[in-house]
């Protein structure tokens, strides 16, 4: 049983016992190697949703008619990434055994880590749907293993080979997409094959992570590690909904906004527009 939040991403105010979807934030950057501060992401999507109206006109469906929870970030120990892991590990098993769908906001990839070990435990056979700019694919990053470069690296020494779909990489060392032709399934740039592989992985049990820097920086400029070239807000849109509708996702992330970057907060404003998108997606008609 989790308490709600203070302040609850919008139409996120189901109790806790009616709700499907559970949200929680994990406010961590402590491997970031280029430009920290997602840590703030998951407090400042919440306060900006309110920018947002429960209903959405692509879907012409209302947050209303869902039932969504919002537990709050984890209080995490920033200086050390194992226990951090664990911490959202631990959260991840209790909303997975109250037969919930745990929908985590970071803070930096390497977060995804600590889901898909929980994951693993409960749908040994799931596979990994992920969109990024980057591989994520490094052994290590300057001797670290528990490195936003590694994470899916870890993720495969989980779940092995052929279980884990890439989808708009456009960066990353030479060894990371070679080792990528033999281990991952990588779409580069853009989403061709999206289709194709929601349609071989329908009725498996699919983790979805998205970094949003797989957006264009011209979109999307407050992340950590721009890389131009990226797709719209319409591409991927309509690529979450795709996997949303089509594959049977048992848990879910969102990454990598990085608030300071853009005092604007249009960055923001798009992270929040994803998220309400996604958990519209989980109202099956």
């Amino acid at each position: 049983m989790l308490n709600k939040n203070v302040v609850n991403f919008i139409g996120c105010d189901s109790e806790y016992e009616d709700a499907k979807v559970v949200l929680f934030g994990a406010p961590f950057d402590s491997t970031t190697s280029y430009r920290p501060g997602t840590r703030f992401a998951s407090q400042t999507i919440r306060n900006e949703s309110y920018g947002l109206e429960t209903y959405s006109p692509y879907k012409d469906k209302d947050m209303e008619e869902g039932a969504f929870f919002d537990s709050g970030d984890l209080e995490l120990p920033i200086g050390d990434s194992e226990q951090v892991l664990h911490k959202i590990t631990e959260r991840v098993n209790i909303i997975l055994e109250d037969g919930k769908i745990p929908f985590m906001i970071g803070g930096e990839h390497l977060v995804t880590l600590g889901s898909v070990r929980a994951i693993a435990k409960k749908y040994p056979e799931f596979h990994i749907i992920h969109f990024d700019a980057h591989t994520d694919l490094r052994e290590d990053y300057l001797g670290v293993k528990l490195s936003h470069a590694s994470v899916i690296r870890r993720c495969w020494e989980i779940v092995g080979d052929g279980r884990i779909h890439q989808f708009g990489i456009r960066s990353g060392e030479r060894d990371e997409f070679l080792w990528a032709t033999i281990h991952t399934n990588m779409h580069k740039f853009n989403f061709d094959g999206l289709k194709e592989t929601v349609e071989k992985l329908k009725g498996k049990p699919v983790y979805f992570t998205i970094d949003l820097d797989v957006l264009d920086p011209s979109i999307f400029p407050g992340t950590g590690t721009p890389e131009a070239g990226g797709v719209t807000f319409m591409e991927l849109l309509e690529a979450v909904h795709l996997v949303l509708s089509e594959c049977n996702v048992i848990s879910c992330d969102v990454n990598e906004l990085c608030p300071p970057l853009d005092p604007s907060g249009t960055s923001t404003a798009v992270a929040c527009k994803i998220i309400r998108e996604m958990l519209l997606d989980f109202i099956k008609e």
